[in-house]
């Protein structure tokens, strides 16, 4: 799946990964990383990331501390979050077959 496609859970599913959490994908309990900024925030914090909003409410943008990724969301969550993951994981991950919506 394209990074820059994540949502939901299966962009959660993939933050847990770069964060080295196990996570079982029928948990309902998990960490909701692109929704809470208790558990996004500090990701953003460490990693440097920058969050902009885009010109006309068109959503949000953010890169990675030295500017070479970049990533996109109607939140800035979400633009964050696909950011980091794909500084880590690349532009295409395997997500599990239970996540692709």
């Amino acid at each position: 799946m394209k990074t820059d496609e994540l949502t939901g859970a299966a962009l959660d599913w993939a933050v847990a990964k770069c964060e080295g959490v196990e996570i079982i994908v029928r948990q309902e309990n998990w960490d909701w990383y692109s929704s809470s900024w208790e558990q996004g925030g500090p990701i953003i914090e460490r990693e440097n990331m920058e969050i902009t909003r885009l010109a006309d409410d068109r959503g949000w943008k953010s890169t990675n501390y030295d500017q070479t990724i970049k990533a996109y969301g109607p939140t800035p969550l979400i633009a964050a979050m696909r950011c980091y993951v794909a500084s880590k994981l690349g532009d295409d991950i395997e997500i599990p077959e239970e996540l692709n919506v």
